[in-house]
């Protein structure tokens, strides 16, 4: 068995400053000692894939000048930002999405602690039955190499040199899978999990809109619109999976977009790690309607944790237009009013492009900001997808902002 701070300790040692999951009784020393430390940040999430996308942006982030995480323009001498995504085993099948189509797709490396509950041999509750014998399965049919966790103070660093320098080699993801009894128990002070919330300064609820689908702007007239009100020298910006990506592609290839591909709603944890990691910067979320529904929770957490420097624009035709055209159901939703109540500064709902134009322009507030702008259905003909492979995509956008390190 070893301590929290040791384990800890030796991360941050090597750059883990960051961590984000759901908790799991065997990580609650880990969480403990992380949230009272103010030098470390732990971002609870609403999901374990959530998780997994917002360490990714951490990744995304690149390297940083020593503890402090305040980033530099220039790569030089940048030591790597890393970060940890905790979760318990039965969370792997939240993760399989961005695990499978985020983080090896683009190689956007980080280190997991997987707790192994139900561990062939230890008793455990009903649920764990299945999930404890195929855990390990799991992770290689991943391709994430995998590891026990130390549970002697002498194995901490040697396990996390073999994280770092597979990680650092490949790009890929490394775990260390937790067995029970692994790390001791360590208090929480009261208070300490107190997460700052925006209550008194939620913006106010948005009035929907309910035009016919004629009267709306097209996806490629909006995009075109976030081209010109996000200048390249100082804007990332992230596009969801699907035609949104393609379209922006297709428009303008600039060296700060991002086009996802897979990992379809997490868009928006991915770049509320890279606004947080990256202060400087500012971070466009390109979010559509079918992948904010299959996420919903994110928009509680950038609700609590969103950065001024986030921006949350959601392009809402009311159908899945990559695959053929079906219906979603976010005529039934107001996103603003969701967005509003899950605490994020700002919240709007319009089908009129030129107050799109003013929110991109809209002085920083307390807090990410959010958009729903209603577009009527439809691509190009002949769309393209783009020629640049993901791996070169990120790198381009890494080295555009001085992030860096000689990662892959």
């Amino acid at each position: 068995m070893i301590q929290a701070r040791d384990f800890v300790e030796a991360a941050r040692a090597r750059g883990f400053e960051w961590y984000a999951g759901v908790p799991c009784s065997y990580l609650t020393p880990f969480i403990n000692y992380v949230l009272q430390d103010p030098s470390l940040h732990y971002v609870s999430m609403a999901n374990e894939g959530d998780a997994v996308a917002f360490i990714a942006g951490i990744a995304l982030a690149g390297g940083q000048n020593g503890p402090s995480g305040r980033t530099a323009r220039e790569p030089t001498g940048l030591t790597a930002r890393r970060g940890i995504a905790m979760m318990q085993n039965s969370g792997l099948g939240n993760a399989v999405s961005p695990l499978t189509s985020l983080t090896w797709t683009f190689r956007l490396p980080q280190l997991l602690i997987v707790t192994w509950r139900g561990q062939p041999g230890v008793p455990d509750e009903p649920q764990h039955a299945l999930m404890g014998p195929i855990t390990p399965s799991m992770l290689d049919l991943m391709e994430v190499r995998w590891e026990l966790f130390p549970t002697q103070e002498a194995q901490i660093g040697p396990a996390l040199e073999r994280a770092v320098a597979y990680m650092d080699a490949t790009g890929r993801p490394y775990a260390l899978v937790m067995q029970k009894g692994s790390v001791a128990s360590y208090p929480l002070r009261p208070g300490a999990d107190a997460i700052r919330t925006r209550s008194d300064r939620r913006a106010a609820a948005a009035e929907p809109y309910r035009l016919a689908p004629g009267e709306r702007v097209s996806r490629q007239q909006a995009l075109r619109e976030v081209i010109a009100q996000t200048p390249a020298a100082s804007t990332a910006v992230l596009a969801s999976t699907g035609f949104c990506g393609r379209e922006l592609y297709a428009i303008e290839d600039r060296p700060n977009q991002l086009y996802m591909v897979g990992s379809m709603g997490c868009v928006i944890p991915l770049a509320l790690g890279l606004a947080l990691a990256r202060p400087d910067l500012r971070v466009v979320a390109l979010d559509g309607d079918g992948a904010a529904l299959m996420r919903m929770g994110a928009f509680a957490t950038v609700g609590a944790y969103g950065p001024p420097n986030l921006y949350h624009l959601l392009l809402d035709n009311g159908a899945h237009d990559s695959t053929g055209g079906q219906a979603t159901v976010s005529p039934n939703v107001s996103f603003a009013n969701v967005a509003a109540a899950c605490g994020y500064a700002a919240s709007l709902e319009t089908d009129d492009l030129g107050k799109i134009s003013e929110w991109l322009h809209a002085p920083p507030l307390d807090g990410a900001r959010f958009a729903r702008l209603l577009t009527r259905p439809g691509s190009p003909a002949d769309l393209p997808r783009p020629s640049i492979t993901p791996v070169d995509v990120k790198t381009r956008l890494m080295q555009h902002f001085g992030s860096l390190t000689g990662a892959p």
